[in-house]
């Protein structure tokens, strides 16, 4: 079946019980309906540990997405879910961990970019560096695609960990 409408990238935020069996309901939602989810995670919240917060990042047509709000409003363990693309300005940030072999000018090329991208070293020995980067998924992807020609060894990323701008909250 053909896509109605274009597809765009949206930033979901749930707050939900901090319980086990929740991040598997949701994803069981997605699972079961063939939707994708591009990034996911999930942290307490709460000064108690009773909620934790969702972030995650799905691609859909104007209607999917609304079907997934719809469908996530109705997990018992869920209290609120905010589509924060919609909602207005939202500040988004991941962190990755890049890990990136060298010697010699690779070495010095690796550590240059490394300071162009206010990337830090947490670990290094005589023929690798692992960086520490965070920000947006783009920079992110800019990062790890100039390493790529200068040694890139390893990759871990988090995903995306956003909130609404201003005042309000979900």
């Amino acid at each position: 079946m053909k896509a109605q409408g274009p597809i765009f990238e949206h930033t979901l935020s749930l707050i939900v019980d901090n319980e086990p069996g929740v991040l598997a309901r949701v994803i069981g939602l997605f699972a079961g309906r063939g939707y994708n989810i591009e990034s996911l995670t999930v942290a307490p919240v709460a000064g108690d540990n009773t909620r934790s917060r969702i972030t995650l990042v799905t691609q859909g047509t104007a209607m999917v997405i609304e079907q997934i709000k719809a469908q996530l409003d109705q997990l018992v363990p869920i209290h609120k879910v905010a589509d924060l693309t919609v909602a207005g300005d939202f500040v988004s940030r991941e962190l990755a961990l890049v890990k990136v072999k060298g010697v010699g000018e690779h070495r010095v090329e690796a550590l240059r970019l490394a300071d162009t991208f206010r990337a830090r070293a947490v670990d290094a020995t005589r023929d690798s560096f692992i960086f520490e980067l965070t920000g947006s998924a783009n920079k992110l992807n800019a990062f790890v695609d100039l390493m790529k020609g200068l040694g890139l060894v390893e990759l871990a990323r988090t995903g995306a960990a956003a909130l609404s701008r201003g005042p309000d909250t979900i």
